[in-house]
């Protein structure tokens, strides 16, 4: 029984020593530090493959032109707001609709099409064009908009 007291003693101890040692004077507000701006992505140094994240950031840019290869009916059920619809089916065709001055991304629902269409293109000579992973499923899965 003793021991028992004894034993709670301490823990009393250590829990008062702990509280003391966390209360003492407020320390002075540590100073405001402004965040540093976010990075913006150079066009120059992207990689062949970009994650949703990334092509949200770009997407605004003037030198940058968002193409969608899905279908038709696949764009109207949802799509990137002001995407540039070319379906894969007609892209061997429609090769001058795109630009050769701008980086060009192309996605689609998870990323496959939008895959092949970029190597395809590559292929052909467009050393701009990108792939965006995961398409409109990430895309929407990371909270970006969506338009019907």
């Amino acid at each position: 029984m003793k021991q028992k007291q004894q034993w709670l003693a301490l823990v009393a101890l250590i829990l008062l020593l702990s509280l003391a040692a966390c209360g003492g004077s407020p320390s002075p507000a540590a100073p405001v530090v402004d965040e540093p701006a976010a990075a913006e992505v150079s066009l120059e140094e992207l990689p062949k493959d970009l994650d949703v994240e990334t092509v949200y950031e770009i997407k605004d840019n003037p030198d940058v032109y968002l193409i969608d290869v899905r279908e038709q009916a696949e764009y109207d059920e949802k799509h990137i707001p002001e995407i540039n619809l070319l379906p894969m089916s007609t892209i061997e065709n429609r090769l001058d609709e795109i630009p050769s001055n701008k980086t060009v991304v192309i996605t689609c629902r998870s990323g496959n099409r939008s895959s092949q269409v970029t190597d395809y293109l590559r292929a052909n000579g467009f050393d701009n064009v990108h792939n965006m992973t995961g398409g409109i499923n990430e895309w929407e899965s990371a909270g970006f908009p969506v338009e019907q």
